[in-house]
């Protein structure tokens, strides 16, 4: 029978010093923050995306936190995250080589799409001979949605069987991800997309906080399997209880790097919005 190894000195300590970094950071987080519940929802989004005015939905003319392509990537990889938590459980391995296919397909839109309209716009900033780069098409929010749901898909179904690799003791060793599961996400998701192109406040300002707070999730996890992997703590859970300490560390480095970059790059543009310059 195994039984738990008792924590080191440096464990205890974690479990007493963790908790009090995490509030600090939190209220850091709600100092710095602009005012205002979406304010608060646009400085994560400051630290990881653009931006940028036109190239993000709108909810009476105020911007959500994320531009278009980010919204979409990261309310999807959050949502996706939490369907298969609920629908898969403990399963641990990758998907099938079929569903891989997909999920690189999805990368791949998002990828030529994304450099499609990165050119796209350095066409419209610059100046001389950048203005005859060639695009593949005009970009615009719908195809960012689109592309950046499906990458948020694909993050999430390569994510989760890793965390369950990192984390229990009793795995179930069959694919995190099968054919039906990515069935019911993908029209799921297409769903909400379409009701995200409608506009419509009561659809924008849900999809605000959980595109926010689904990116501040994915940085969370992160952090906390960084955690868990320097603890050497790999595969040593049984419940979600005992995931407080590494939640709470991966909590409090996610929002200093937030902070961190929400600080630098304030400093070097003065506005909370979009890079200055950077309008197409």
């Amino acid at each position: 029978m195994q039984t738990n190894p008792q924590p080191s000195k440096f464990e205890s300590i974690a479990s007493w010093v963790v908790p009090i970094a995490a509030i600090a950071a939190i209220i850091a987080w709600f100092i710095i923050a602009p005012e205002g519940a979406l304010g608060k929802l646009d400085a994560i989004g400051y630290a990881v995306c653009h931006r940028i005015d036109a190239r993000s939905f709108q909810i009476n003319d105020r911007q959500l936190p994320l531009c278009a392509r980010c919204t979409g990537e990261f309310y999807s990889a959050g949502l996706a995250l939490l369907f298969q938590a609920v629908v898969s459980g403990r399963k641990s391995k990758l998907p099938s080589r079929g569903v891989m296919a997909v999920l690189f397909a999805f990368f791949v839109a998002f990828g030529v799409d994304g450099t499609n309209s990165y050119i796209y716009l350095l066409k419209q900033t610059a100046q001389d001979g950048l203005a005859q780069l060639p695009n593949l098409y005009v970009p615009n929010n719908i195809l960012r949605l689109f592309t950046g749901s499906g990458m948020g898909i694909a993050l999430a179904a390569m994510l989760y069987p890793v965390i369950n690799q990192s984390l229990w003791r009793t795995l179930d060793d069959r694919p995190a991800l099968e054919w039906k599961q990515l069935g019911i996400l993908v029209a799921g998701i297409v769903v909400i997309n379409l009701l995200i192109l409608t506009e419509s406040p009561f659809v924008l300002y849900p999809i605000a906080y959980i595109s926010a707070l689904g990116t501040l999730s994915l940085l969370v996890i992160v952090f906390g399997l960084l955690w868990i992997i320097l603890m050497k703590q790999d595969n040593t859970f049984d419940n979600l209880r005992q995931l407080w300490l590494a939640f709470a560390s991966g909590l409090t480095l996610a929002l200093l790097l937030v902070l961190s970059i929400d600080l630098l790059r304030l400093q070097f543009t003065g506005t909370w919005g979009g890079f200055p310059g950077l309008s197409g």
